[in-house]
């Protein structure tokens, strides 16, 4: 029993001096790996240090790389009368903000390596620091209240009220593009209303409200220089932004809610380019592909954007903007044809169907006064022949229709200023139907035009009538269009 139980005790002793040595073999591998993390975490550190400096360097190098492509510096400097005070804010923001993302950065890095792990490090326990807590509530609290001071005197001047030495467009914005709409020589923008959209009348136009007639939409947003301008913005759908990079414009369009951005150009596109000019960056084509393509500061437009994500379409909404001079502006501007002459009337859409407008009245007596000086003026016996374009009857009747007075009373003017003027009326027809019957309906209309002369106290014996039937005729008489060309009333200058 006693050998037995000596020999579990050398069993027993044998076990535990095993246990023993794994014990001391695993503490030793416990001091390696604790060693070999320290000397990770140091590395990781150090490493970490050098990233820093390289990460602000390459900040550092890479915003003075790509300055000339950035708006405000190099020559993109703004082309708004406003833009420099914006720029100037922004730079003052930058500067701040930048310090802050410097000391930030440098902290954040410096103190991994500082507070790496140490042998025998303990962490100190802080709950708070007064002073800690006041310096970075007070600091940036100052700052931010100088920035939003600044800010605010900034809009404000920007959005001072212009008066009525500015003009006002109206900028529309839906999925996916810009209605821009001018007012015309009235220099009003008419009234819209939003049940009123529909095909041919995309903005909304109230067709009675006669500041819309003269009104023009435009295909591209075309400026002059030095004028100050208040653009009118609205949303037709979702929400869009009204974005003029160059002129540091910015404005939501909002559905329901007008907004309005009011600047001034200072810079012509040819003025701008100029500046890209300078600039080897803007040599390059402006086509990768195409190296014989133009360079890209001769290809340089002025653009208008929307900043919104307002749908998968968003990136059609680019328009081009041209800043020109203002007898260019003047030229362009005279090319316009309003939308409501152009499109609208005399359809069903047109209140005014059947009648005409002040404006068409002066158009018309201008036009006709125009061709009667040259007629007076010429020597030629064509230009003493003028045709009444607006002088008609009723069909098959000597019966003038009712809008044919005012050409009537433009030519019955027109013989009260010259009193020595005697003229020839001379009525035509197609050839359809009876020739002496044409012959004689042609001699009533001269003669109808005759009467209505006298009436407005003309000498008859200034004025002769004859009908001339389908004889001479201009066009055609195969087609409708020739026939209706044939149709028509002349007067022709004998004696001046």
């Amino acid at each position: 029993m006693i050998g037995f139980i000596a020999i579990l005790i050398v069993i027993l002793l044998a076990v535990i001096v095993v246990q023993i040595g794994k014990v001391s073999e695993l503490s030793a591998k416990i001091r390696g790996e604790e060693g070999n993390t320290l000397k990770k975490n140091t590395s990781t550190a150090f490493w970490l240090l050098v990233f820093c400096a390289g990460f602000l360097i390459f900040c550092v190098i890479s915003a003075y790389y790509y300055k000339n492509w950035m708006l405000g510096y190099g020559p993109h400097e703004s082309a708004s009368e406003h833009g420099a005070s914006l720029d100037s804010l922004f730079n003052i923001t930058l500067v701040i903000t930048g310090i802050v993302f410097v000391i930030t950065h440098i902290a954040l890095f410096w103190f991994t390596w500082k507070y790496k792990e140490r042998t025998g490090g303990k962490a100190l326990f802080m709950s708070h620091n007064n002073l800690l807590e006041v310096v970075w509530t007070v600091i940036p609290a100052i700052v931010m209240t100088i920035l939003v001071i600044r800010g605010l005197d900034t809009w404000n001047e920007v959005m001072d009220d212009p008066g009525d030495e500015a003009m006002e467009i109206e900028a529309m914005g839906w999925q996916f593009a810009w209605n821009l709409r001018y007012p015309g020589a009235d220099n009003e923008l008419g009234a819209r209303d939003y049940t009123l959209t529909k095909p041919g009348n995309d903005v909304g136009q109230d067709w009675t409200d006669t500041r819309n007639l003269d009104d023009f939409i435009a295909s591209e947003l075309v400026l002059p220089v030095g004028k100050k301008v208040r653009v009118r913005i609205i949303a037709r759908d979702v929400l869009h932004n009204f974005y003029l990079p160059h002129f540091r414009v910015k404005m939501d369009a909002v559905p329901g809610i007008p907004t309005y951005f009011v600047f001034t150009p200072t810079k012509t596109t040819e003025d701008y380019r100029e500046e890209l000019r300078k600039y080897p960056e803007y040599q390059a084509p402006s086509d990768p592909e195409d190296p014989n393509s133009a360079p890209l500061w001769k290809a340089f437009e002025y653009e208008l954007a929307c900043a919104e994500l307002c749908g998968k379409g968003h990136y059609s909404m680019k328009k081009i903007v041209k800043v020109v001079e203002q007898d260019e502006y003047d030229a362009w501007l005279a090319k316009q044809k309003s939308w409501f002459f152009s499109q609208v009337r005399n359809t069903d859409d047109d209140p005014y169907k059947g009648q005409l407008l002040d404006s068409e009245i002066s158009e018309r007596k201008e036009a006709f006064n125009d061709k009667l000086n040259l007629a007076l003026k010429s020597d030629k016996v064509d230009d003493k022949l003028i045709r009444l374009e607006h002088v008609e009857f009723e069909t098959g009747s000597s019966r003038l229709t009712e809008l044919s007075v005012y050409e009537i009373e433009n030519l019955a003017d027109a013989l009260q200023r010259f009193e020595d003027v005697k003229i020839e009326l001379g009525g035509h027809t197609d050839n359809t139907g009876n020739l002496e019957n044409n012959i004689a309906l042609s001699n009533d209309r001269a003669n109808a035009v005759r009467s209505e002369l006298i009436e407005q106290g003309i000498d008859e014996l200034r004025l002769v009538a004859i009908g001339y039937g389908p004889n001479q005729p201009v066009d055609t008489n195969e087609t409708d269009a020739g026939r209706q060309n044939n149709r028509r009333t002349e007067f022709k200058i004998i004696s001046q």
